[in-house]
């Protein structure tokens, strides 16, 4: 079994943020999340067994779904719940239905990070049009960070909250590669790139890509 799946993100979030809750709670289609729950993303391959391991999980804990996407790689799902034990347990579910452990999952990687002080104001506007959180108004800076696997840009972002006060513009969690857009003063930017990379670095996993 173990050969079989590849857990390429095991991304536990002991409690979401108030902006990240609501952000996620724009773009899932799943049950909406709410700010102080606890959440976990995993992606992996093949992409379809995910239909599976969502529906064991939900059987078996008090968990709820919000996100189950299958690319042509990689599936990826979010479960969360006000009970952190429901989340852990849903994630034990998961693994053991995998024939995985947490130490399977690839160790995310920190590919890009851009700090982009006093932003114009037509780069604003352009920004503003793709983003479905804050708006970023000219003369703030701006974080860009883009991290693989892509759901860990998850943890990056709900850590930095945690740690700044800034504000969630976009986080894209699909695809290649994950990328979240944060604005702010440029002392607190900087502080929330350095948690959003202190948490990617902090995770221990395996080497992939």
């Amino acid at each position: 079994m173990a050969d079989t799946f590849s857990l390429r993100c095991y991304c536990y979030l002991d409690r979401m943020q108030p902006q990240f809750a609501s952000f996620v709670g724009t773009v899932t289609q799943g049950d909406l999340p709410t700010e102080g729950m606890a959440a976990l993303y995993v992606e992996m391959s093949p992409g379809n067994e995910v239909f599976r391991v969502v529906d064991i999980a939900v059987k078996a804990t008090e968990a709820r779904p919000g996100a189950q996407i299958v690319e042509r790689e990689f599936g990826m799902f979010e479960v969360h719940s006000i009970n952190q034990a429901a989340v852990i347990e849903a994630g034990n579910v998961v693994l053991n239905r995998l024939g995985l452990s947490v130490a399977d999952r690839i160790k995310p990687q920190v590919v890009s990070t851009q700090v982009i002080t006093r932003v114009d104001p037509y780069q604003a506007q352009l920004l503003n049009r793709f983003r479905r959180g804050s708006m970023l108004v000219a003369g703030e800076t701006m974080l860009v960070l883009e991290c693989a696997p892509a759901a860990y840009i998850n943890i990056a972002c709900n850590e930095a909250e945690k740690t700044a006060s800034i504000k969630l513009v976009h986080v894209s969690s699909v695809g290649r590669f994950g990328r979240m857009w944060l604005s702010g003063t440029e002392a607190e930017i900087m502080t929330a790139r350095d948690a959003a990379i202190r948490a990617l670095e902090n995770m221990e996993g395996q080497a992939g890509g």
